[in-house]
């Protein structure tokens, strides 16, 4: 029995989501898909339960993280903790990751 093979036209195999989904992230300026899905998956671990409940990550590209919190209050004191929180990420998705941190007041 001859093994499988595409013909000439055919389209190419599938691939696995997580890579295409690691090629779309660094095309549009952001992490790795492993790092991208540590940030927000362990958010709370990151910041602590009390200001995971204020702020939530929105978005990361070319670096800079962009967070929103409830009030203004809490955008402050995400900009005192800005190099404390860079570093935190730092341990859990690889250094440099983050090297800027963007604070937006949005309420939920």
């Amino acid at each position: 029995m001859t093994p499988w093979r595409p013909l000439p036209g055919d389209p190419p195999p599938p691939r696995r989501l997580h890579d295409s989904l690691d090629r779309i992230t660094r095309s549009l300026g952001g992490p790795g898909a492993d790092a991208l899905s540590t940030i927000f998956t362990r958010w709370d671990d990151i910041v602590g339960p009390a200001l995971a409940a204020a702020a939530r990550p929105l978005s990361l590209s070319r670096g800079t993280l962009t967070i929103a919190c409830d009030q203004p209050a809490w955008a402050v004191q995400l900009t005192y903790l800005e190099s404390d929180l860079k570093r935190r990420i730092d341990t859990v998705a690889g250094p440099g990751t983050v090297t800027r941190i963007r604070v937006t007041v949005r309420p939920k």
